[in-house]
């Protein structure tokens, strides 16, 4: 072998190391996280056997879901902020009827605020109708006097399970405008996912404890619970986060400010009302201080006035400090998403703001795998394209009373 060949081949060895080197690291990273989460920040053990579908918008979940909905043989049970009264919530009323008449169980609870906020929400003529078709159908905390006792904790999640062998979850609600969007907002963004394995058997534990606990019903069994198949071969990992008042009140800011203290290189950010808690903030300036590579994105434009303003106040904070803020200017962008370190993200209904860290009933995935994880990294570069990047003169430009309204809702942060 002459010099150069072993040369080459000295330097190539030298690669190879660094590379496993490298790959060990970003292992035992992801590792340590997870341990953390497990033993901090969740009351829920690890699943190992998961097979997760990952939805980029309205249109794509809807399609799957109603699909896996015709299939049910046993039941479907369904938890939303609210059941919009418009075509695609008909539609799916007119196929769980139907379902019905096949001898299907069918449970769905929503949030009496997130219905009443909306403005087609389910009427008691409507919720009349429904249960006539044999649904059962119940709303969560319907106002009643003295309101202020109902004011807080509402019901934010969105999931679905069907025979106790898929479950759906995310941002998703169900309402025409995930799909057609708002005419002064335009398209309408956000991500959801579709699970089986074993995770799909906590979700439905979560299902039945807010259901029970609502109806003053006992319903559970075995038969919500069928066993793993034996040919089944999922292999993503998942923990879920749930967040529910007065039982496990810091576990969601638990698990988002414990994943951004363990990135090891970067932290990418989409969520639609961001005006994160004192911890989570603590966290991503000392992420920026260490030298993590912090990119947040931001809507311009949302369902909710005052709330961009805010948004973009604390952005440029963190801006000032180092992170990368992206203003997305294609629609509104309702994700509520996070990858670290290309190596796990979380996907789920909770916003990076006080009512869904500290008040709402609230759930998300934290998956550890990296194509996942790379997928929705994927989506946030690609809309990087349809966004403005926050710089000090993009900040210049933008209008005293903008800024004045900014500051006044990140004042307002505990309450928002």
């Amino acid at each position: 072998m002459t010099a150069v060949k072993i040369k080459k081949y000295f330097l190539f060895c030298l690669l190879l190391v660094a590379a496993i080197k490298i790959f060990a690291q970003d292992c035992n990273s992801d590792s340590i996280v997870l341990e953390i989460l497990k033993s901090e920040c969740s009351t829920m053990p690890a699943t190992y056997n998961n097979t997760i579908k990952l939805f980029r918008n309205g249109t794509e979940k809807f399609e799957d879901m109603f699909a896996e909905i015709a299939k049910a043989k046993h039941h479907i049970h369904l938890d939303y902020f609210n059941f919009r009264n418009d075509s695609i919530g008909n539609a799916l009323f007119d196929l769980l009827a139907a379902k019905v008449q096949e001898g299907v169980e069918v449970r769905a609870i929503f949030d009496a605020f997130g219905n009443s906020s909306n403005n087609q929400p389910l009427k008691k003529k409507h919720l009349k109708n429904i249960r006539k078709k044999g649904i059962q159908i119940h709303k969560f905390k319907p106002a009643r006097f003295p309101y202020i006792d109902n004011f807080f904790n509402r019901d934010h999640r969105k999931i679905v399970v069907i025979d106790g062998r898929i479950a759906y979850m995310g941002g998703i609600n169900v309402a025409d405008y995930y799909i057609k969007g708002l005419p002064e907002i335009g398209d309408w963004y956000d991500i959801h996912i579709r699970i089986e394995g074993d995770a799909v058997a906590q979700l439905q534990d979560m299902f039945f404890k807010l259901w029970n606990k609502s109806t003053k019903q006992n319903v559970k069994g075995e038969q919500y619970y069928p066993p793993s198949d034996s040919a089944f071969s999922g292999n993503k990992t998942i923990i879920i986060i749930d967040r529910t008042p007065n039982e496990t009140p810091k576990q969601m800011r638990c698990a988002y400010a414990t994943a951004i203290r363990e990135a090891q290189k970067s932290i990418k950010i989409i969520n639609p009302y961001f005006l994160p808690t004192h911890k989570v903030k603590k966290e991503l300036k000392k992420a920026i201080k260490r030298g993590i590579d912090v990119e947040i994105m931001i809507s311009s434009k949302s369902d909710i006035p005052f709330t961009p303003d805010g948004s973009v106040y604390v952005a440029h904070s963190l801006m000032k400090r180092g992170a990368e803020v992206f203003l997305f200017e294609g629609g509104f962008h309702h994700s509520k998403i996070m990858m670290i370190d290309s190596l796990f993200c979380t996907v789920g209904s909770a916003n990076l703001d006080s009512r869904s860290l500290r008040y709402d009933y609230e759930v998300n995935s934290f998956i550890f795998d990296r194509e996942i994880t790379g997928s929705l990294t994927q989506i946030f570069e690609n809309d990087k394209n349809q966004s403005t990047k926050l710089t000090p003169e993009v900040w210049k430009k933008r209008s005293c009373w903008k800024k004045i309204a900014g500051w006044l809702a990140q004042l307002l942060t505990p309450f928002l």
